[in-house]
């Protein structure tokens, strides 16, 4: 007898972990539904359905720890409200999938909304009266209310509307053409009674606590629970392929990581705290310390052990791939950004400014491709300004002090050093150091340590190049590679519209750099603006509206825009480098000055103006094409 009691309440333990560990997982997905497919019609109906699992679970986890009457009818009457509205999702479900099948049907839309009507009906039966259920029965673990006279009129309905859904589903999975896309739809067909076996068992024992053993019938409900846990997580890596543009990797990545560092730690969480015995003190010490201390241990080791294995995880997940998602992680940790090289060069020329004990120091960067800038400096803005405006490169290359592994050159109180790459064929940047003395003077340690530095600075002007020649290359693709994930995210149905007739944005067009620069030569009003092809861009038409439906108004407006921002911070300097590529845009389309003017200003001959040009122009089209990008996001 003693050994009975005992399987029931591991039993009890069990099914309240698992339920609770369901309402956690129902949630999680919930939430990220709501995150990442809001804007899917299927993603928010199955929103509803995780909703409506979550109201049932959690008056299952809260009856395993109430007692009181009162308490029990409470929780009872809470879980309605899942259950009453679960029909009706279900129909709901299917039939967004249908109309995202390019199937639409204005009965089945009414049916849907007749349906939810019937679920308020049917929770107002369940709360206000005794007709669907009443007093309930209280067992360990198994807690529900009895049968009511019309208990059967719900019953019919239930598995009516989940039959008819089901049948949709299986219409819905007809009609896709690939075999992809039948692949997923069957995963949903299959894992679709989940939510269903999650509500109505409860009611199909209602009456007949009593038919069998309680730890049998405890053993039952655990392993129904997990197999629903199961299909839900189904459902959800189906649904998310639904309108997605994103890659599969890239999909599945996201929702396994996200459930081992959400649900699956929450769920460990509850664990600890039914798993501890309910006692005051444990080893000595309050049980709350205990508590809080093994939460806290659970979560910070937790994310370390998820850190480690995430290369283990990400091979499994990706195994034909590992070898080049490997290499992806490995880019990714590598790069530089802007401001982690202007970070790293700016601690370098700090430490070798303490070793030479001077003030003033600065690396200019000559193989930036948005033109040569100022990447770090160290002392009075003036005085670096006059050290480059009356500087001599072609006489800094010719000069060479100090011993042959450091090239120094002296001029205009500074010491200058051109950084090359490893080759010592390209050059990369200007290092300039406040001169110390009116010759060159270091001293043997004082230049081993000063060429080990600047070995340094000339690594990383190196890899920021070479990171910049592969965004470079990368910036010409993606529009072809978003192009082409548009294409292979959408689902290809019986009936649907060909492809082919999908209209191709100027941005994804080979020839849209050229577009930008016509439209940039008639700013103000000619052929190549009025006629331009960057007219059909979505974010000209969302324009038309503030510039009184004028198109050309409108993508004169966007073309301003663009070059707005590729305005600095801070107060404009005609002669600055972070402000060539806008004092370009600005003074030759914008103000329509002449080109030998502009030189003039810039301080630059007209063949170096025409090569910035290119490169402001180059950056107008890809600062349009990210407009563009943000634009289709956000009215998707």
């Amino acid at each position: 007898m003693e050994t009975s009691s005992n399987t029931i309440q591991v039993l009890i333990q069990l099914n309240q972990v698992l339920s609770s560990a369901i309402v956690i997982l129902a949630f999680s997905l919930f939430a990220y539904t709501i995150i990442y497919n809001l804007r899917s019609a299927v993603g928010r109906s199955f929103a509803a359905l995780l909703a409506c699992m979550c109201f049932t679970y959690v008056g299952d986890v809260a009856l395993f720890q109430v007692n009181e009457p009162d308490s029990v009818v409470n929780w009872l009457t809470f879980q309605w409200i899942g259950i009453a509205f679960i029909p009706a999702v279900y129909l709901h479900f299917s039939d967004a999938l249908l109309r995202v099948s390019n199937a639409p049907s204005t009965r089945r839309r009414l049916a849907v909304f007749i349906a939810y009507f019937f679920g308020f009906l049917l929770l107002l039966l369940a709360i206000q009266t005794n007709f669907l259920v009443h007093d309930p029965i209280y067992s360990p673990g198994i807690t529900q209310f009895k049968a009511g006279p019309f208990f059967w009129v719900f019953t019919i309905y239930f598995y009516t509307t989940v039959l008819w859904g089901a049948y949709k589903i299986y219409h819905a999975r007809k009609r896709c053409l690939t075999s992809g896309a039948r692949r997923r739809m069957t995963y949903l067909a299959i894992s679709f009674a989940a939510p269903a076996l999650g509500v109505y068992p409860y009611m199909l024992i209602a009456n007949a606590t009593s038919l069998m053993p309680p730890q049998f019938l405890l053993a039952i409900l655990f392993f129904v629970n997990l197999g629903i846990a199961f299909m839900i997580i189904v459902m959800a890596y189906s649904v998310t392929f639904i309108g997605a543009l994103s890659p599969d990797r890239v999909v599945k990545h996201n929702l396994i990581h996200f459930l081992l560092r959400s649900t699956l730690l929450a769920t460990m969480i509850i664990f600890i705290f039914i798993a501890l015995p309910e006692r005051p003190r444990l080893l000595g010490v309050p049980r709350d310390i205990i508590l809080v201390t093994s939460i806290v241990a659970v979560i910070v080791l937790w994310q370390l052990v998820i850190n480690i294995i995430k290369p283990a995880v990400d091979s499994l997940i990706f195994f034909q791939d590992r070898r080049e998602v490997a290499w992806i992680s490995e880019l990714d940790r590598r790069l530089l950004t802007t401001t982690d090289l202007q970070q790293a060069l700016e601690n370098v020329l700090t430490n070798l400014c303490e070793i030479l004990r001077v003030r003033t120091g600065f690396i200019y960067n000559l193989a930036a491709r948005q033109g040569p800038r100022m990447e770090a400096q160290i002392g009075p803005h003036e005085t670096i300004e006059q050290a480059l405006v009356n500087i001599d490169i072609p006489k800094l290359i010719e000069q060479k002090n100090g011993h042959d592994g450091l090239h120094v050159a002296v001029q205009n109180d500074f010491w200058f050093v051109i950084l090359q790459n490893k080759a010592r064929d390209h050059y990369l940047g200007l290092l300039g150091i406040e001169a110390r003395a009116s010759d060159y003077n270091l001293t043997p340690e004082e230049e081993q340590a000063a060429t080990l530095l600047i070995e340094q600075m000339e690594l990383a002007l190196e890899d920021r190049r070479l990171q910049q020649e592969v965004f470079a290359a990368l910036k010409n693709i993606i529009p072809e590679i978003e192009r082409v994930q548009r294409l292979r995210s959408t689902v290809r149905y019986t009936g649907s519209p060909s492809l082919t007739t999908t209209t191709e944005s100027p941005v994804n067009q080979q020839e849209f750099p050229q577009m930008v620069r016509d439209a940039l030569t008639h700013y103000w009003g000619g052929p190549k603006l009025t006629r331009s092809p960057l007219l059909g861009l979505r974010l000209v038409q969302e324009s038309l509206r503030e510039n009184n439906s004028n198109p050309v108004h409108a993508l004169r407006s966007v073309l301003a825009q663009a070059i707005e921002k590729q305005r600095p911070s801070g107060e404009r300097r005609m002669t600055a480098a972070e402000w060539l590529i806008y004092n370009i845009l600005d003074l030759k389309f914008v103000q329509g000055m002449r080109v030998r003017d502009i030189a003039q200003r810039l301080a630059m001959s007209e063949a170096d103006l025409y090569r910035k040009q290119r490169l402001a122009i180059e950056e107008v089209a890809r600062t349009l094409s990210e407009m563009e990008g943000q634009n289709s996001a956000k009215t998707s």
